[in-house]
């Protein structure tokens, strides 16, 4: 424990922020994290409890109060050690995940938690920094080979561990470039790409083998789901060819709003737009791109991919933003005696609320309005919750003036052919069924099939792929081998 008093003499300090005006400048991160005194103050805070509801709150189960107590003593290369044996991409963590561990502190019980995300964020940047970050060479072959489809965090993180552990791994994504939502969902102002460049170099010289632009199966006729791929494979040659194979990839079924009006021109997925400028800011040419340009803009959906909307479109210069929530506006502050060390419900705002947005809450969509082919405004009413039920409120309708509307209410399920080709069993969400038993976990219902992070549990977090993808390959290691040596 750093300081046994710390907590009593030192307040919560939060990164800083570039000036909207600067950063909307360009597609750069904007953060301005901890320096070395700053963080030791932070690290000073930590309490050292009995019980560290952190390391629970954090689904990787990161040994939050060993690496506080590091940075306290400025040891960081053993932070950095102790950080990286439960996280395989703490510099991605440390820049988009929303902190569970945070909420579970106990210090947040009655005052501000420790900032472990912003510690994390300078473990891991000084890690790169001082090229502590070295390629795990296995120094014994096994010989078996293993399929991973999808190389977003769950499945960089499996192909990660199995390749560390001797087995002959081959990574597949059907984009042009590794990452899956990480690259072209989440926008570089919030993530550089080249963070995933430099894991994926680091994962090629551990020997995982790179293909980009395979298709694995065939996406059913009218998906609304982006294929760029150069290259199809059917799932019974992969099961043919490899000794394993684990699903990996995203939920990409968006959900869809579907009123009159929808199929106007200027009504789009935010999976449509969101990875145009995403490709547009890694020097690609974009045909058509879709841009918010001097246009009255209308998000719909409350959530992180609403709010990502919400900056890309302040960046393209957009003459006004409205994002719409069909929930009730949250507390801004939870209620601690009923929610910790749970994820509370309270009001959140982004750093892109902060540059430029109008929110409603208790919101709903009629009908999209528009002329000549083309979205010139959204019929909306504003609705309240009686007996369970949402109702409209009368005499509440209005027209709100749009020029550009993006859907982003989140996703559904996994591209379902995908799991059809390989004859998985689907639970009743449409996703893959396998369960997380510590015995023959993350198996599917197809023998030597398994699945991971999004295609298995549905829509959610980065830091929850990264665990499912680290649990999977231990699973996968003791299916193969008899017995893992992985932590899980």
């Amino acid at each position: 424990m750093g300081k046994i008093t710390g907590f009593m003499e030192y307040e919560r300090l939060e990164e800083g922020y570039k000036p909207p005006k600067e950063r909307l400048k360009d597609y750069r991160e904007f953060v301005i994290g901890l320096d070395d005194s700053q963080s030791k103050v932070q690290a000073a805070r930590c309490m050292d409890c009995g019980t560290p509801f952190c390391n629970s709150g954090c689904p990787v189960n990161n040994v939050i109060p060993d690496f506080n107590d590091l940075v306290f003593q400025q040891d960081w290369q053993n932070a950095w050690m102790v950080l990286d044996s439960t996280n395989n991409f703490p510099e991605f963590t440390g820049r988009i995940c929303p902190a569970p561990c945070e909420a579970a502190c106990t210090l947040n019980y009655n005052a501000d938690p420790v900032g472990i995300k912003s510690i994390e964020h300078a473990i891991a940047d000084r890690a790169w920094q001082n090229g502590w970050v070295q390629p795990r060479v296995p120094r014994i072959k096994t010989g078996k080979k293993v399929a991973v489809v999808g190389s977003g965090p769950a499945g960089m993180a499996a192909a990660q561990q199995l390749a560390r552990v001797g087995h002959e791994v081959t990574l597949f994504e059907k984009n042009d470039r590794l990452g899956g939502l990480l690259r072209y969902g989440i926008p570089d102002f919030k993530m550089e790409k080249s963070h995933i460049d430099r894991r994926i170099d680091q994962m090629k010289a551990e020997g995982v083998t790179v293909r980009t632009g395979v298709m694995i199966g065939s996406l059913p006729k009218g998906s609304k789901v982006t294929n760029l791929a150069k290259e199809t494979i059917e799932p019974k040659q992969l099961l043919s060819d490899f000794d394993a194979v684990v699903l990996a990839g995203g939920a990409e079924q968006s959900r869809d709003l579907p009123v009159p009006g929808r199929d106007l021109d200027g009504v789009h997925f935010a999976m449509e737009f969101l990875p145009q400028q995403n490709r547009v800011v890694a020097g690609d040419k974009v045909k058509g791109q879709i841009r918010a340009d001097g246009k009255h803009v209308i998000v719909i959906g409350g959530g992180d991919t609403g709010s990502d909307c919400v900056g890309t479109s302040n960046r393209h210069g957009a003459a006004s933003v409205v994002q719409f929530e069909l929930m009730p506006q949250p507390p801004e502050e939870e209620n601690k005696e009923l929610t910790w060390p749970y994820w509370p419900y309270k009001l959140r705002t982004s750093s892109s609320h902060e540059e430029g947005c109008d929110r409603e809450f208790a919101i709903a969509t009629k009908e999209f309005i528009g002329e000549k082919g083309k979205v010139t405004g959204v019929k909306t009413v504003r609705v309240e919750w009686k007996d369970g039920k949402m109702v409209e409120v009368p005499g509440s309708e209005q027209t709100l003036r749009a020029d550009l509307v993006l859907l982003a209410m989140g996703f559904t399920s996994p591209v379902a052919s995908i799991l059809e080709g390989f004859g998985v069993d689907k639970d009743t969400r449409g996703n893959a069924k396998a369960s997380t038993e510590f015995i023959g976990g993350y198996a599917t219902s197809v023998p030597k099939v398994f699945a991971a992070g999004d295609i298995r549990r549905g829509q959610s977090l980065v830091v929850w792929a990264i665990r499912e993808g680290r649990q999977a390959a231990r699973a996968v290691d003791e299916f193969l081998m008899g017995f893992s040596d992985l932590p899980r």
